[in-house]
């Protein structure tokens, strides 16, 4: 973390649909220049601007410009605050030069990747310098993965509380969401799978549960590709568009965290099927969202989410915890999520050291302690 720089966080990509509702939120719960110093920063300082009288926030609030194109601004920008927030994505197009600026530079940085080829590559290339540097780099810190990997994070509580250690299964389970996924995550699938069409070594990673967990094999992992019905939750359970990402995740906090769930754990992401409900969001096809494009306000308002996570013991004991969201999870929770998240990374955990990171590996409790407090998110123990 930058010790000298004037800003907490600058949210760069603010113009951007999902970066101006980080804006909007910031500038709604914490106003500028209290105890969150922030600023907006994209690439047109009369955009930024525009965007900032849009949404309410002060006229005082900083702007600051750079251009994924122009490493000099990159530079300067990285050089003026303890952490960056970029909602520019597809990361693997515009987000590679950005995390080698802040690794570099010892400033932390945290985006809502869900690419995990390219966050491969960037641990590969980056996490030696950053634990050299101290910058605290998180990826993934919006509906994916947060939900789910502080989810089994908090199950494992659970489990440490209720059966005396932590359990070897976790079962994540979606039992209800309303909303969809964002333009970003749409053009994040779309150019992976162009990048692996290129180089077939990238399918290797999409396709390892352990792709992210620092060489770590585990044991053979549930595929979830299948509907199957579910005794624990006594529904019809199908494949979740998710789970490749989320997965990953949660396997590298259990790397990151010593393997405190152990060496054997087995973890896999499943989706509740209504059969009388609309069908499952789609990420492709003509009707998926296009990058800067989302839901109305409204819609963001009425979305939810709900998941399930059920611990189980090597001797058949098992513990229960839901997480839910009150807003849509691609923009309204995903927002808030982001941005408590950089706060959180800041403001209360300083100590924790330079490197690649997962949010729950890094913040744990203490984020999840926030993310109930402000961003609308519940963490309850269900077991019965």
């Amino acid at each position: 973390m930058n010790p000298k720089a004037e800003f907490d966080i600058i949210v760069y990509g603010a113009s951007g649909f999902t970066g101006r509702l980080v804006a909007e939120y910031l500038a709604a719960r914490y106003g500028v220049g209290g105890e969150i110093k922030w600023a907006m920063a994209g690439r047109s300082a009369a955009k930024l601007a525009e965007v900032r009288d849009e949404i309410g926030a002060p006229k005082d609030t900083p702007l600051v410009v750079a251009d994924a194109s122009d490493a000099a601004s990159v530079a300067a920008m990285v050089g003026r605050t303890k952490a960056v927030l970029t909602t520019v994505g597809p990361y693997q197009l515009y987000g590679s030069d950005l995390v080698a600026a802040c690794a570099a530079a010892g400033t932390d940085y945290l985006d809502l990747c869900g690419e995990p080829a390219w966050m491969r590559q960037m641990i590969d290339a980056h996490h030696a310098t950053a634990q050299k540097t101290g910058a605290r780099i998180v990826f993934s810190c919006g509906f994916d993965s947060i939900p789910f990997e502080l989810g089994v994070y908090f199950v494992e509580e659970v489990a440490k509380a209720r059966l005396g250690g932590p359990v070897p299964r976790v079962k994540g389970r979606v039992r209800k969401m309303k909303g969809g996924f964002s333009g970003g995550t749409a053009a994040s699938l779309t150019a992976t799978m162009a990048a692996a069409g290129k180089d077939p070594s990238i399918i290797a990673y999409l396709t390892n549960p352990f792709a992210l967990a620092g060489g770590f094999q585990g044991p053979e992992q549930p595929r979830g590709d299948k509907a199957e019905q579910d005794e624990d939750l006594g529904a019809e359970v199908g494949p979740f568009v998710m789970a490749t990402i989320n997965t990953k995740n949660v396997h590298r906090s259990n790397a990151l965290l010593g393997h405190a769930w152990g060496t054997d754990f087995v973890y896999d992401e499943m989706a509740v099927i209504d059969r009388n409900g609309p069908p499952p969001a789609s990420l492709g096809g003509p009707n998926a969202p296009k990058p800067g494009e989302g839901p109305s306000k409204e819609e963001r308002e009425t979305g939810f989410f709900d998941i399930l996570f059920v611990g189980i013991s090597a001797d058949g004991r098992k513990v229960r915890a839901g997480v839910t969201g009150d807003k849509d999870p691609g923009y309204g929770s995903t927002s808030k999520m982001i941005s408590e998240a950089a706060i959180c990374l800041v403001k209360d955990a300083a100590e924790v050291p330079g490197g690649i990171w997962t949010p729950g590996a890094a913040m744990g409790g203490r984020l999840i302690k926030r993310l109930v407090d402000n961003a609308g998110l519940t963490f309850v123990d269900e077991t019965a």
